[in-house]
Parts: C-alpha cells; structure tokens; sequence
C-alpha cells in the first residue's frame, strides 16, 4: 500500500521520475549504498521526529547524525524519535521505507542541507526494497520541504 502512494505521488506531480524497485532489501543505509552501488551519504534517510505535539520528517544524507543542538536551535525543542508503530500509523510508510512521498498524513517536511553536497541522491519510495534518483532541490520542491541545518 504504501509503495502504492508513492506511485500515486509521482504520477501526480512527478511522471519522469522512476521507482526502482529492487530485489534485496534497502531498508539501511548501508544495505541501500551497497544495492545502489553509490557512497552511503548519498543515499537520503528519512527521520520521523516529534518536537513538542508536532511529528515532521528530516530527511538528510544517509551518513549523517542529527545534531541535538542544532535541532534545538532550529525547532524551539527537543525532538525525539518515533517508535516503529508510529512511523507506521503517521508516515504510512515501514520503518526502512520511510520517505517524504505519499504519505498517510500531511507531514512537516525538512531537508537537511547536507544532502547539497550530492547532485543526485536516493530516498527510499515507501517500502524496503525501493528508491527513486531524485535530485535534492527537486525532492525538496516536490515535497514543499524547508531546508535547515540539523546534522553534524
């Protein structure tokens, strides 16, 4: 199903754009840079955090670690992780297929600017075993996502 709202998602707004679905599993970074053949920053990592009463996605360069500090600075708060069942339940999407497309609810979306540094890079498309080639900028349009800066 949830595969199924990303191809929604790119039909709607985004035809050119192709989802590539895989054999093996991509649900880690590392697994997704290995099947991809590309360095594991490029791969986009979707994090579902909740800062107060709000849950958004940060989406950042698949070797990036979330900054405490920054995020405090940027969102006003401390954010925490959500736990599987309510990535499931808020996103739509499984926890390794996590993305900033077709998601079950409308979400806050913000893109770390450590993904600038790559022309192209690769977000999972909604299940463990999927990935689009997007570039950042164009991921970021089509989501309407901020940019910040929250990694290290």
């Amino acid at each position: 199903m949830s595969l199924q709202s990303v191809r929604q998602f790119f039909a709607d707004r985004a035809p050119d754009v192709e989802i590539i679905e895989l054999s093996q599993s991509t649900a880690t970074v590392a697994l997704a840079a290995a099947a991809h053949r590309v360095e594991p920053g490029q791969i986009a990592k979707t994090l579902s955090l909740k800062i107060k009463d709000e849950v958004i996605l940060v989406v950042a360069k698949g070797d990036a670690r979330l900054d405490n500090k920054k995020l405090k600075s940027v969102f006003g708060a401390k954010a925490r992780m959500l736990s599987s069942d309510e990535v499931v339940i808020l996103t739509g999407h499984p926890v390794g297929g996590v993305c900033p497309f077709g998601l079950e609810n409308p979400l806050a979306v913000y893109c770390d600017i450590s993904l600038r540094q790559y022309q192209e890079v690769l977000p999972a498309a909604g299940a463990i075993h999927s990935a689009v080639r997007i570039a950042p900028e164009r991921m970021a349009q089509l989501t309407d996502a901020t940019w910040v800066d929250v990694c290290l």
